[in-house]
């Protein structure tokens, strides 16, 4: 009798643990979870200049940028803005746009009643935004955009921002082509170059970071000044010393400039003539000395660096740009 009373309970505790699995009583990791835990997918994540991982919710319908510079890239890749910088390079499609201040002024007030939803920033300039725009819940990218590698960067950038990924792409691989297709053009030959900076405050040196840098550096000129010790402050120049100039003894100067051109060419020719040391270099006693234009070598041309690389390239082969 005990034995068939054990068999009884034992059938009788299996029912009761099978209907409570029915039930939902067994594993939680089973159970359907409340749409309301979902995990809610953002639209894009992007890493900007400061190493910052900036999450986007949607796609940005106002966006504001404080650069000039960002706009042609960006409208290029299927971006519009509802606020932008003072500036003389604002093209045409943007000058109906909120005027911001300048780059290296922006106001504040003025940026934030443009309502946006995104801010893109320039990087060495407006980190001293982020803290309201992260107050008002605005997300802002901090760009830098120089040299070439830079551009193409921050085109991969905007073109994630407005969901246009293969506009960005193709833009990239016409400005490659059009660089390399200059480039083969010139003789397999190392020119030596040095690159000067001249404003009214004097001189200073180009590394290969800079604008004229990486154009030298795409169309394989050797610049004089690579491996030097970069200005505190200033990642893309080196200081400038007469002495080093003629040690590193270049066949060819290019000379950027800030300022009034006319006032930069006299004071570079006072400078020459006031110091003999000059005459001793190559590029001088050779009358390899070349000015660049401000248009593209002052700010970055953003996406018009071949430009910026087939005007270097003439100032040194005319004959094969006739």
């Amino acid at each position: 009798m005990k034995t068939t009373w054990r068999i009884f309970a034992t059938i009788l505790c299996a029912l009761m643990l099978a209907a409570a699995i029915g039930c939902g009583g067994g594993n939680a990791s089973t159970e359907k979870k409340p749409e309301s835990a979902a995990k809610t997918e953002s639209f894009a994540t992007l890493k900007d200049d400061l190493g910052r991982e900036v999450t986007l919710a949607k796609k940005p319908e106002r966006i504001v940028v404080t650069s000039a510079s960002f706009l042609e890239p960006l409208h290029t890749v299927g971006g519009d803005v509802v606020g932008r910088p003072d500036s003389k390079s604002v093209p045409d499609w943007a000058k109906d746009k909120t005027s911001i201040g300048r780059v290296y002024n922006v106001d504040l007030e003025k940026l934030l009643a443009c309502a946006p939803d995104l801010v893109i920033a320039n990087k060495g300039m407006n980190e001293k935004l982020l803290q309201t725009l992260e107050i008002n819940k605005i997300p802002c990218l901090v760009v830098d955009m120089k040299n070439y590698k830079e551009v193409k960067n921050e085109v991969r950038i905007f073109s994630q921002v407005t969901g246009e990924k293969e506009k960005g792409e193709t833009l990239i691989k016409n400005m490659d082509d059009k660089i390399k297709a200059i480039a083969d053009r010139l003789p397999k030959e190392k020119r030596r170059v040095a690159i000067l900076h001249s404003t009214a405050q004097g001189l200073s040196v180009q590394l290969d970071t800079s604008i004229a840098g990486s154009t030298a550096k795409m169309l394989g000129f050797e610049n004089v000044a690579s491996g030097m010790t970069a200005l505190e402050g200033n990642p893309d120049a080196a200081p400038y010393s007469i002495e080093t100039l003629v040690e590193q003894n270049p066949e060819i100067i290019f000379v950027t400039s800030m300022g009034k051109l006319d006032e930069i060419k006299r004071g570079m020719e006072e400078t020459i003539a006031s110091n003999p040391a000059w005459q001793t270099i190559p590029a001088v006693k050779n009358g390899k000395m070349y000015y660049l234009s401000q248009e593209h070598f002052l700010l970055s041309p953003g996406i018009h660096y071949p430009d910026a690389v087939e005007e270097m390239a003439k100032l040194i082969y005319p004959d094969l740009f006739k």
